[in-house]
């Protein structure tokens, strides 16, 4: 077995052309999550993930074992809802208020500009459909939400910069940034 025990998020600073080459494994969000996990990759090799506790492993980035060779992660396709507003008199904000909803009970959720993602759930469907919303099952990659204090959050931006620089050193996040958030 193969051991991995460094991610590169979205494959940061890597040749295109390395990553277009490497082999990918196939990941559902249950196992992206958790930090020491077994799978095999496109290449048929068996691969043990043993990376630090808390680490997401989100579709994009890669793996690096330790014979250093490097492996996509992709998000496999899952049983997922998606909710969009009401096609006849649903607006855009119902999606706002079926995110705030859904925070409120802690629950998983992918962010879209023009729908959520949930994983399936028949009570958080009732409820959704109760607000007007459209509610359907799908099969589809899922990429929820890490949360403001997740590691690496980048403020839904992805990992590039956002813009703000004081200074030779770029912006600092934390105590000593020097503006508020």
């Amino acid at each position: 077995m193969l051991q991995a025990s460094k991610l590169i998020p979205q494959g940061q600073g890597l040749a295109p052309a390395l990553l277009k080459r490497a082999p990918t494994v196939e990941l559902d969000w249950d196992v992206r999550q958790k930090s020491r996990f077994a799978a095999q990759d496109s290449a048929g090799r068996a691969l043990g993930i043993f990376l630090p506790r808390g680490t997401l492993v989100r579709g994009g980035d890669v793996l690096v074992a330790e014979d250093g060779s490097l492996v996509r992660v992709l998000a496999a396709p899952q049983p997922v809802l998606v909710i969009t507003p009401c096609a006849s008199h649903g607006t855009p904000f119902d999606l706002t208020r079926a995110a705030y909803h859904l925070g409120n009970r802690h629950v998983p959720i992918e962010l879209q500009s023009d729908h959520l993602k949930i994983e399936p759930d028949h009570v958080l469907a009732d409820m959704l459909r109760a607000m007007h919303l459209t509610v359907r099952a799908g099969t589809l990659p899922f990429e929820p939400e890490g949360g403001a204090y997740a590691p690496g959050h980048e403020g839904g931006h992805h990992g590039h910069a956002h813009g703000h620089h004081h200074g030779p050193e770029g912006h600092v996040h934390g105590p000593h940034c020097n503006h508020d958030h």
